[in-house]
């Protein structure tokens, strides 16, 4: 005789993993892996930290050392943002969750939209300590940063959101590092970023008005 079933409804948030357990069966893992690596990169695109690399390379020259600090700090901030976004969404109901949701990618394009007025430091610093402090926090609270923790909330896989988000914001340092003094002349960086803040500011007032009853 079969058992019967439960008909006791599945709560909201049990939808969202823990962090750390990786990715449900069947989950879009690679999606979110694809996602944070193609969205870090490019909303990185002329942010504060591609482009304080930049100017550090035309002063102080090819520094491998430089390039390596660099990815570091994406390396870390990307896995501080995908498990935050996890840990947030797992916490929550699905409203909240999905609130949370628009509320990063409303973050992200305040943050890409915002006018960045830095130029190249007068005296820049060797000091790679420095450097890396500067550069961590800058990364932290980026728009690249803020995808991240969407994706690895809305996808449910904060592992593999958090190596594509490192494998892009690694990707981008790099870009600057390698065009340095040519990086502000020879790409359109302000166009591009309000470009990609309208790309996500479509996404996050639709969550904001789902999360509310109002859409969806």
């Amino acid at each position: 005789m079969a058992a019967p079933c439960s008909s006791t409804p599945m709560p909201p948030h049990a939808r969202w993993p823990s962090p750390g357990r990786g990715p449900p069966e069947g989950s879009g893992g690679m999606t979110a892996l694809l996602f944070a690596m193609v969205g870090s990169f490019l909303v990185a695109a002329g942010a504060r930290d591609q482009k304080m690399v930049a100017y550090l390379r035309a002063a102080l020259g090819a520094s491998p050392a430089l390039l390596g600090v660099g990815i570091v700090s994406a390396v870390l901030t990307a896995a501080i943002a995908a498990y935050a976004g996890a840990y947030l969404s797992a916490t929550m109901s699905e409203d909240a969750a999905t609130m949370f949701i628009a509320i990063a990618l409303l973050l992200a394009a305040a943050e890409l939209a915002w006018p960045d007025k830095s130029k190249p430091p007068a005296e820049p610093t060797r000091s790679l300590g420095a450097i890396f402090i500067v550069l961590f926090a800058r990364q932290l609270t980026d728009g690249s940063r803020f995808l991240i923790a969407a994706f690895s909330a809305v996808l449910a896989s904060p592992v593999l959101a958090g190596i594509g988000g490192a494998l892009g914001g690694a990707a981008a340092v790099a870009v600057g590092w390698a065009m340095g003094s040519e990086l502000e002349a020879r790409l359109p960086l302000r166009a591009m970023r309000l470009g990609f803040a309208a790309l996500l500011l479509l996404p996050a007032i639709y969550l904001g008005l789902s999360a509310r009853g109002i859409a969806g």
